[in-house]
């Protein structure tokens, strides 16, 4: 891939990395809760998705959630509900945003890590994303595999550090966000946008 080309595609992989969604909230949500390593494991669960999804786009999934509708609505309904779901949850907690080591519960390192896998392979924009991403960049007269592995492994890479950047803001603004009289509050604005992606999710169009 020339160098021209994979840096326009930085370009345009960030404009989408940087909108904040559902991987912004997870990381926020664990940064101020349990700290860097639960940010670390959700994080590679979320480019663990995206390697899955970018592959199944170049398979021709993408191709396929355009010709089929119930296999289009299948995924988007999956998708809402499951954020849907986190959103409630975040909703009704009652832990603390900051917990002390005594009040802290524990979360196993798979549950952390199948959230953020989870969170990426819900959303079947991102699979139409990749399908409609990925070709624009790809120069035909060249070995197809090799410029798929540079974009999928940059994609990945800068989608792993801002998840961090963003899930480190988030514990370092962690005590003040988690101070006794703002916890409802936060959980409640948290929870509320978990709950608008999921919403706006269901009202994503097939794309004709």
């Amino acid at each position: 891939m020339p160098l021209t080309t994979w840096l326009v595609f930085i370009a345009a992989a960030l404009v989408s990395i940087l909108s904040p969604g559902p991987a912004f909230l997870v990381a926020v949500r664990n940064g101020m809760a349990g700290g860097y390593r639960r940010v670390a494991l959700s994080s590679l669960g979320n480019i663990t998705g995206l390697l899955l999804l970018a592959g199944a786009a170049v398979l021709g999934l993408g191709v396929m959630l355009k010709a089929s509708e119930a296999l289009f609505t299948l995924l988007k309904l999956g998708g809402a509900g499951y954020l849907i779901y986190l959103g409630i949850r975040q909703w009704r907690s009652r832990l603390p945003l900051v917990p002390t080591n005594a009040e802290r519960a524990p979360v196993s390192a798979w549950r952390t890590f199948s959230e953020g896998l989870l969170v990426a392979m819900s959303n079947p924009k991102a699979i139409l994303f990749f399908t409609a991403l990925f070709p624009q960049f790809l120069t035909t007269q060249r070995a197809l595999l090799p410029q798929f592995s540079i974009m999928v492994g940059t994609f990945m890479a800068l989608s792993f550090l801002t998840l961090m950047s963003y899930g480190t803001l988030a514990k370092q603004l962690a005590r003040w966000l988690g101070a006794a009289s703002r916890r409802r509050l936060v959980n409640r604005v948290l929870g509320s946008a978990f709950i608008g992606l999921g919403m706006s999710l269901l009202k994503l169009r097939q794309p004709v």
